[in-house]
């Protein structure tokens, strides 16, 4: 893997649509490569477009070696990896290996009967005074456990109900894991990112969480996830040198994402971690409002930057996905200045030890959709979450106001291509609508201009070593609301400054940087002095 590339993560079902039925496809990617193109980015990651019933957005997989329909063809795909190769990126797709949908032939088998496959899933008996196997809780709400068919058993979903746990100690299973790899390496795909790929480690006799504690430590990041994903990569991509993969590791610790990552151990690229994304969560649950917590924040960017960097890890730089609400909206502000907030966020990951990850549209400061009642909602989560916050006795206003903020549809809603009634999206009814494309699309000024930044920072990445492979060192840790580090590369030096607050700072500038290049800056006007004043969401990079 290259450390100067960036990879753009690009969620099918809201791109574009080439067709008019709402919902973005294959062709409708094809037909806007060149904005792709034009960023310069290395590697595009796909979200899910495999065959599945979409109920959860395609990551209850039915066929992981066939296209939806509804996205396209195969044909349809192998002329886009064509084209993306012919313009040097290459194909990054998601593989969700912990569980399949409830409507894949492997789970249809066993609920026929097959032992073979009853075999490839966690099938338990009732306890003997006929509760669950266990007490575990479905990350999207209620237990881990359902009927399986009319057996009198019960399987285990970690996520949605549909959505079964494949038993990783079945060797073969882990064998279909590598066959489902080594089908798309076959067709020039040298990326692959792991959906919650530390939670295959569950242990073969499953016991209760202890009361008060949660589920999720008895089965996240256990020593044999490591063996897993060795055997994996010695078996499918691993025998690619220009091979790049990313674990999504929830909830994992700095230790095994160390681990996972080290060179010397021949498992992952990179990981993705999310504790920088829980800063507002009250008591580190989800479905809470509050401001989120700057220094937490703070703390949690140096820890990790300067314990990768010691340990030899290396971790993917993120801010958006599909996953969470957009990050303009939870730690910037876009109504008062969307281009100083699009900027700062980008400037203070782009330029730090790390692959960089944009999610389609935070190039153009897209922000979360001014949504007005549960209806405008689809996901299957965000309804859950509503309906648990109403059973907890909030009011309908206080539940939906936490959905709104902290949905996975904020994230999901198509890419703004122009300022009409759909976006530019679809010329039919989009699966999902937009609100706020009049002030933000591909054709907008502020958009343009943040567009622009990003542009320069991937070009700066490739340009200079101190930022693709300089350590990571934090700086100026008691100054409120600055996140600042300094990065060394041989004979260079880079001080990067972001400005967190809604109002200016005062940051001393120590001595070998203030008569140093400004690399980049989202401030009309800017130069090195003893000490500067830093203006709200202001980000500076200055090169020794």
């Amino acid at each position: 893997m290259q450390q100067d590339q960036v990879i753009y993560q690009l969620y099918p079902k809201s791109f574009y649509d080439s067709n008019g039925d709402g919902i973005g496809d294959l062709r409708g990617i094809i037909q806007k490569l060149d904005y792709l193109v034009s960023l310069n980015v290395d590697m595009i990651w796909f979200n899910p477009f495999f065959v599945s019933p979409q109920n959860d957005s395609g990551y209850d997989v039915a066929d992981y070696r066939a296209i939806d329909p509804r996205f396209g063809t195969m044909a349809d795909f192998e002329e886009l990896i064509d084209k993306l190769s012919q313009h040097h990126m290459g194909v990054m797709l998601d593989m969700v290996l912990n569980h399949t949908s409830t409507a894949h032939a492997w789970f249809q088998k066993a609920l026929s009967g097959d032992a073979k496959y009853q075999a490839y899933y966690y099938l338990r008996d009732p306890k003997p005074n006929g509760d669950l196997p266990t007490n575990w809780q479905s990350k999207f709400g209620g237990p881990a456990w359902s009927a399986f068919g009319n057996t009198g058993k019960y399987y285990l979903h970690l996520y949605d109900r549909t959505q079964a746990d494949l038993d990783w100690h079945n060797p073969e299973v882990r064998q279909e894991a590598a066959a489902v790899v080594n089908f798309w390496r076959a067709k020039g795909v040298r990326g692959f990112r792991f959906d919650v790929l530390n939670v295959i480690g569950k242990a073969e006799q499953l016991v209760d969480a202890e009361p008060g504690k949660e589920s999720k430590f008895l089965y996240t990041d256990t020593p044999i996830v490591q063996t897993y994903i060795k055997e994996l990569a010695a078996n499918s991509f691993g025998q690619d040198p220009d091979s790049v993969t990313v674990g999504e590791m929830s909830s994992t610790g700095l230790q095994q994402a160390i681990a996972y990552t080290k060179p010397d151990n021949q498992e992952l690229s990179m990981v993705f971690q999310f504790h920088h994304l829980k800063v507002d969560y009250v008591d580190g649950q989800k479905w809470t409002a509050m401001r989120y917590d700057f220094n937490a924040l703070r703390k949690l960017l140096h820890t990790w930057g300067t314990g990768m960097a010691q340990g030899g890890g290396w971790q993917a730089l993120f801010w958006n996905n599909h996953d969470q609400p957009r990050a303009i909206d939870r730690f910037a502000d876009p109504k008062s200045d969307r281009f100083a907030s699009a900027t700062l966020l980008a400037a203070s990951i782009h330029l730090s030890r790390g692959t960089p990850y944009i999610y389609m549209g935070e190039e153009l400061g897209m922000s979360d959709p001014d949504y007005t009642s549960m209806d405008d909602y689809v996901d299957v989560e965000a309804h859950n979450a509503y309906k648990a916050l109403l059973e907890q006795g909030l009011s309908d206003h206080d539940a939906f106001t936490i959905v709104h903020a902290k949905a996975r549809d904020n994230s999901r809603t198509p890419m703004q291509w122009d300022d009409s009634a759909t976006a530019g999206f679809t010329t039919g009814t989009p699966w999902l609508h937009s609100t706020n494309q009049a002030e933000v699309n591909v054709q907008a000024p502020v958009s343009q201009k943040i567009f622009a930044f990003y542009q320069k920072l991937i070009t700066l990445r490739k340009q200079y070593h101190v930022i693709s492979q300089g350590d990571y060192q934090p700086f100026g840790e008691n100054i409120d609301w600055l996140y600042g580090y300094v990065r060394h590369y041989q004979a260079q030096n880079l001080l990067v400054l972001n400005n967190f607050a809604d109002h200016e700072i005062q940051v001393p500038i120590p001595d070998q940087f203030q008569d140093a290049q400004v690399l980049i800056t989202n401030l009309s006007s800017f130069k090195p002095t003893a000490t500067i004043t830093l203006p709200a969401y202001g980000t500076v990079a200055l090169l020794h």
